[in-house]
């Protein structure tokens, strides 16, 4: 009788230690983890990219459309913020631009010759935290207004991609996406989009598809 239960005994302790054995040599489902784990840094990668529209626009007296309320580069502006969900920010000069379109015509003329850098009222908040700028200019004496240079030298463009649209009155991008490329250093310079201030106050609605176009062909659509 004593010899039966010392090998059940040492039948029971063996079956322990396979079990034992046995749970231990069974492998953690670590590829599984590792894909879901890299699934959700991607995710998150993606939750933390953020657009910045920035724009500078004048209303008043404009060139074809008469007295607006609305500058053309506003009009394009909150529409493409609003379909991409982009923050925005306007670039708004500490002393405005006269509403009569000759007197500004008239001053940035000036502005360029003399290289000035009209004073901005207010900064980006959070700067870093944008990794892509839409900017958003008319063209003024076939360039980009002086105070849209200023904007460009004030922050710090290193690993930003900027995507440019203008509004203009038959220059198209008059060459502006390679001056932002030379004044915003390390800029990532995309194609830049023209649409016609005429077109953008008179027909709104027949611009949109090539707005559109221009934003899936980037990948800015919400």
């Amino acid at each position: 009788m004593k010899k039966n239960m010392i090998m059940l005994a040492a039948l029971l302790i063996g079956l322990c230690g396979c079990g034992a054995n046995k749970a231990e040599e069974t492998p953690a489902p670590v590829e599984e983890k590792t894909a879901e784990t890299a699934e959700q840094t991607e995710e998150t990668a993606d939750a933390e990219k953020k657009a910045l529209l920035v724009y500078f626009s004048r209303a008043g007296e404009n060139w074809e459309v008469g007295v607006v309320e609305k500058g053309n580069t506003r009009i394009a502006a909150e529409y493409i913020a609003e379909t991409c969900g982009a923050d925005t920010f306007e670039i708004v000069p500490v002393n405005p631009y006269p509403s009569d379109y000759m007197e500004t015509v008239n001053i940035a003329d000036e502005e360029k010759k003399s290289g000035a850098r009209p004073e901005i009222s207010d900064t980006v908040t959070d700067w870093e935290s944008y990794d892509t700028i839409i900017l958003g200019y008319p063209i003024w004496h076939g360039d980009l207004p002086m105070i849209v240079y200023n904007f460009l030298e004030s922050y710090d463009f290193s690993g930003k991609m900027v995507y440019p649209f203008v509004t203009h009155g038959g220059s198209g991008l008059a060459g502006t996406p390679e001056r932002i490329r030379s004044t915003a250093a390390g800029a990532d310079v995309k194609d830049g989009l023209a649409l016609t201030g005429k077109t953008i106050q008179n027909d709104f609605d027949s611009v949109k598809a090539d707005i559109d176009t221009w934003l899936a062909d980037n990948g800015l659509v919400k």
